[in-house]
């Protein structure tokens, strides 16, 4: 899958890994997504639940190994399939 697939694609449910982030704490980090606004990212990991901001943070997507910025992410879901390169 191509970066610009993914950015188009529906996030929920996809588990993601943190590869660089503006707070240390979650480099390394991962989890589902199980929200997602237009900023930020619901995550669920170890049964607990943490919201990260998109524009903070690169993910990686596991299963296909693309790591993209998250601010390619900041859009509303609904506006992003449309709206993102």
């Amino acid at each position: 899958m191509h970066k610009t697939a993914i950015v188009k694609d529906e996030l929920i449910g996809r588990h993601v890994r943190i590869k660089d982030c503006t707070d240390p704490n979650w480099i390394g980090k991962s989890g589902t997504i199980i929200d997602e606004t237009k900023n930020t990212f619901l995550i669920e990991r170890d049964d607990e639940q943490k919201r990260i901001a998109k524009n903070t943070a690169t993910f990686e997507y596991n299963k296909e190994k693309l790591i993209v910025k998250g601010s390619r992410l900041t859009y509303r879901p609904e506006d992003r399939i449309k709206k993102a390169r």
